[in-house]
């Protein structure tokens, strides 16, 4: 599987906001691969803005698509106005591993509760319109021994195909090299056979 997430450095966030009916609505998002990251981001966004009015979020701790590690809520806003709309809003962006605050300065007029629906997911969007993105590719570890002549040819292989190597281990006969196969392409090392003239020993990595 292959998808995008925000392009972010741990602890650091892309920020947006408009105003609606003179309410402010700041969208603060981050990478977040687990809960623990957009939980940062909410503590730094209270810190940062204690007298906002809400600081409602919405968070997709995973890929797209994931059920458990998700989360949305409306702070103190009527129910189903806030947390939701933005958590769909993060679906629909088809992205994974985000977390989204949107916090709100109330400016004395009330949006009802369509308006809210609707001021909160276009703060999340603001937000994603020009959030900077990554893509991740879901791998599988696999083991490819080579002797010691065929490294160098291996590892040139691995990098013209974007295989990342993920470890290396040496003893008398040659190398181990633990590269990262991607889940969703047919495992297929045919043009690598071909330049080594030799049939390799492919052995898959059991999950931890």
């Amino acid at each position: 599987m292959r998808y995008r997430v925000p392009d972010l450095a741990p602890a650091t966030w892309h920020t947006a906001e408009i105003e609606v009916e003179k309410s402010r609505f700041l969208t603060w998002i981050c990478h977040a691969p687990n809960t623990g990251d957009y939980h940062t981001m909410l503590q730094a966004a209270k810190a940062a803005h204690p007298n906002a009015s809400h600081h409602c979020t919405a968070f997709i701790a995973g890929p797209p698509g994931e059920q458990t590690h998700i989360g949305f809520s409306d702070d103190g806003e009527p129910g189903g106005t806030a947390g939701r709309p933005m958590y769909q809003a993060l679906l629909g962006s088809q992205m994974g591993e985000i977390g989204c605050v949107v916090i709100r300065y109330f400016g004395g007029t009330k949006l009802g509760t369509g308006g809210l629906a609707r001021a909160y997911a276009q703060a999340v969007n603001a937000g994603i319109e020009r959030l900077p993105t990554r893509e991740v590719v879901e791998r599988e570890s696999y083991l490819l021994r080579v002797n010691f002549a065929h490294e160098a040819v291996a590892r040139a292989w691995c990098d013209e195909q974007k295989i990342p190597i993920q470890q290396a281990e040496y003893d008398g006969s040659g190398v181990c090299l633990t590269i990262g196969w991607p889940k969703d392409e047919p495992l297929n090392f045919t043009t690598l056979e071909n330049r080594l003239k030799t049939a390799l020993d492919m052995q898959k990595v059991p999950p931890q």
